[in-house]
């Protein structure tokens, strides 16, 4: 069964992601929009294997159904097309990226006409057109012909940054950063728009390679050694990185310390709220750090709590009421930009907030610690059979706990998953997932060594 998750629909190529389902997908976008009128799709891929190939396909069903089809000419990141739907005034978009999952994985995202990612009501209708689709047997191959015509969405893009930022300030500066574009569709975009405004970068891995060196482009702390020993060994004044369609961000201090999304998230509120004068709250997950909390704290700025999921977030940036949105899992955006996560604009506010404040990320987080109090979280994933998995469920869905592990339950938050907060202030979520049999622990505290009590705690509490 063809399900959309957080952040569309994924499959393995050649097992479930095939040509028919596809075509089939295509079809169900297609039949969703005929009441929105006549049109134009943006359709992008990322470097996977035969990601272009799909991509080429779905232009011609759509182009077959009364739409213009705006085909990427090359693999491009999901901000790039967000910027392009809005830009274009498009319908929206159907980008085939399977984002920062390993390289066998491809898939589906659908952008509404905002930029945004779809929200659940929309990937509903859309399920329920494929099940439709399924039950009549109608074809899935396009009849008739369109056009599909061949888009850049690059040049927009670099520009649209570029009004957004304050580049001259990375300009003054002159710093020297390290780039690991992961062989994804960042290479071309970040190190290029950071040259142009005075830096000297090194560029990791930046051609195209469909098995991205053969693990998940993910820049996480354990895919980022190379560029950790670029960093240290060439005085670096900061490492970025993005995923496999750049909407991910990855950073590394001057001392080779990766620096959390949850950190740079947190060290952004106050910068942007220093350095733009902007009204308005901030964002993030349940599942982020309340280190954002503090950081708002400390300024009087309203936070915002989401589902996972950034498609919440960008909800909130349509209705202008954040300065900035933000999850753990390494994704954010901010004011005036698009609803969408964009890993390539969190690299350059780093580099930004570098220049600006000529101090390192590091000596930065130090600053904020010392005014809010420090902070340490991580997340787990716990395998589950089905007897524990009911007895998960049953467990998260009866009275709240008044304890956990000696640890006394201040309140319990339900907006996803389970959250239990404590009376010191630390905290578990557990989240199942809805397509694997593990539910996700997430845990945060005031001390390393805390952390790892609790997060134990939590692997106990879920495995019963």
């Amino acid at each position: 069964m063809i399900k959309f998750g957080t952040s569309g629909w994924r499959a393995i190529i050649a097992d479930e992601f095939t040509f028919a389902n596809v075509q089939l997908v295509t079809r169900a976008i297609c039949n969703y929009l005929k009441d929105k009128g006549t049109g134009q799709l943006i359709v992008g891929y990322d470097p996977r294997f035969m990601a272009e190939r799909f991509s080429e396909q779905a232009a011609q069903i759509i182009a077959a159904n009364g739409f213009e089809a705006l085909l990427c000419t090359r693999d491009t990141p999901t901000p790039a097309i967000s910027y392009a739907i809005r830009n274009n005034k498009a319908l929206g978009g159907i980008n085939f990226t399977a984002s920062h999952n390993p390289p066998e994985y491809c898939g589906i995202k659908f952008s509404t006409a905002d930029g945004a990612p779809a929200l659940p009501d929309v990937t509903k209708a859309i399920e329920a057109e494929i099940q439709s689709l399924q039950k009549s047997g109608s074809g899935a191959k396009p009849s008739g012909n369109g056009a599909v015509k061949e888009f850049d969405a690059r040049p927009g893009y670099l520009a649209d940054l570029e009004s957004k930022l304050k580049l001259d300030l990375i300009a003054r500066a002159g710093l020297r950063i390290g780039y690991d574009a992961l062989w994804a569709t960042g290479r071309g975009y970040l190190d290029e728009i950071l040259t142009r405004h005075g830096c000297e970068v090194k560029v990791l891995h930046d051609w195209r390679d469909p098995y991205f060196g053969g693990h998940a482009p993910e820049p996480g702390e354990e895919h980022l050694e190379e560029l950790k020993r670029v960093v240290l060994d060439g005085g670096y004044d900061l490492g970025v990185s993005t995923d496999g369609d750049s909407d991910r961000f990855g950073v590394l201090d001057r001392d080779g310390t990766f620096i959390t999304p949850n950190q740079l998230i947190s060290l952004l509120v106050g910068y942007l709220a220093e350095s733009r004068k902007w009204p308005g709250g901030v964002a993030r997950s349940v599942a982020t750090s309340h280190l954002v909390d503090r950081a708002a704290g400390k300024l009087g700025i309203k936070v915002y709590e989401t589902p996972v999921g950034f498609k919440f977030i960008g909800e909130l940036i349509n209705e202008d009421a954040i300065i900035i949105g933000g999850e753990e899992s390494a994704g954010l955006t901010i004011k005036g930009h698009y609803p969408e996560k964009d890993g390539i604009l969190a690299c350059l506010l780093a580099a930004e907030m570098v220049a600006a404040r000529q101090a390192s990320l590091g000596e930065m987080l130090s600053q904020l610690y010392s005014e809010v109090g420090e902070v340490h979280n991580a997340r787990i994933g716990v395998h589950l059979t089905d007897e524990i998995k009911k007895r998960l469920q049953d467990r998260l869905a009866g009275d709240d706990p008044k304890d956990i592990n000696g640890r006394r339950v201040a309140s319990v938050n339900r907006i996803d998953g389970v959250k239990y907060i404590f009376d010191d202030g630390s905290w578990l979520l557990v989240r199942l997932s809805g397509t694997e049999p593990l539910a996700r622990c997430y845990a945060e505290t005031d001390s390393a060594a805390d952390l790892e009590v609790l997060l134990e705690t939590g692997k106990k509490f879920i495995l019963g």
